[in-house]
């Protein structure tokens, strides 16, 4: 018996603006420097979870197109996997290199604490991604509210399971702070509004490894017979889980959904091993980071409202109860069909 239930349209989730273009410029950011430096004399390095990891190939297109767009030396940097050691290794490198900013999507926003005060007392500008409440930054920015972004997955994995049976939820790793937002927001979800489904397990780490995600989701197949759904939190969950679903035969009795991009979601989008996908354009990401930082280097300021220049980045919000945390409206939900019309 199917117990997928029609899943009706693909707006984009609540609050988002975003229109994504793939890689087209989007205009100059801040106005003339009030720093002695121009742009050409400064040094911006983005540091990624992993440079292995097709997310983070997307976004270094968005840091290309940054360095084109404004003559400054902006590069992206990052490890083989997704170890917070070698992440912290990076910064420590990069400290003795004196670069203007620094930018940085965590593995670990706890192990990066105190290399990130290290740049800062060195007069690095410091501005991370995916990172909320992360110590040692001059700004952290968002795509979107998590809590909101999570909550909204679940609202579209309950309809598609018909707001009854089991499920389990992935994390790149437990101390992937936004992943575990997510799944946050999606249990209470789950958990406040519909009551017959039933988390059999808390969240299972991937290490954002699609091999790894394949493997747990094959454990996940045979422990629990009757599983209904998976949620997917690093950009290699939700392909990996849709190979072990496919394989299995169940691409019409389980639900798949969760952070993907396109062009690695596509093949399973199309025979129903991934229902749905959510994600914001991790180029247009790593471009609004070194926007903030470039705006900071030229002497102005992050505020409520703030226009970045970058589409989904266009009136920043202060995220409730942080001083230097800032969120955008860039977020994207897409099925099979629209799916279709993104280029990465």
């Amino acid at each position: 018996m199917n117990r997928k239930h029609t899943l009706r349209g693909t707006a984009l989730l609540a609050g988002a603006s975003l229109a994504l273009t793939g890689c087209t410029s989007i205009g100059s950011v801040g106005s003339e420097p009030n720093s002695t430096k121009s742009a050409k004399d400064m040094v911006m390095v983005t540091v990624v979870k992993a440079q292995t990891i097709p997310w983070f190939q997307r976004m270094a297109v968005g840091v290309k197109s940054f360095a084109d767009r404004t003559g400054i030396d902006a590069r992206q940097e990052g490890a083989d996997d997704v170890s917070p050691e070698k992440q912290v290794q990076i910064v420590q490198d990069l400290i003795a290199q004196q670069p203007t900013a620094i930018t940085v999507v965590p593995n670990s926003p706890e192990a990066l604490a105190s290399v990130l005060k290290q740049a800062r007392d060195q007069g690095i500008i410091v501005v991370s991604h995916e990172a909320t409440g992360i110590e040692n930054v001059d700004i952290d920015i968002e795509a979107f509210d998590n809590a909101s972004y999570g909550s909204e997955i679940m609202d579209n994995l309950a309809q598609c399971m018909g707001g009854t049976g089991q499920y389990v939820q992935f994390v790149g790793g437990l101390t992937a702070k936004t992943h575990m937002e997510w799944v946050g927001a999606a249990y209470e979800n789950q958990t406040k509004n519909f009551p017959d489904m039933t988390r059999v397990e808390t969240p299972i780490e991937s290490t954002d490894d699609q091999g790894t995600a394949y493997e747990r989701a094959k454990e996940v197949l045979a422990k629990y017979p009757n599983i209904a759904g998976f949620q997917g939190s690093a950009g290699n969950d939700v392909p990996g889980i849709a190979r072990a679903v496919q394989e299995a035969g169940l691409e019409d009795q389980v639900c798949v959904m969760g952070t993907s991009i396109p062009s690695v979601a596509n093949q399973y989008l199309a025979d129903g091993s991934i229902d749905k996908i959510f994600f914001w354009d991790p180029a247009l990401a790593g471009e609004a980071q070194l926007a903030i930082a470039l705006i900071l280097a030229e002497g102005g300021t992050i505020e409520e409202g703030t226009d970045l220049g970058v589409d989904g980045y266009n009136s920043l919000k202060k995220l409730e109860g942080y001083d230097n945390v800032f969120v955008g409206a860039a977020s994207v939900a897409a099925d099979a069909k629209t799916a279709a019309e993104y280029d990465f």
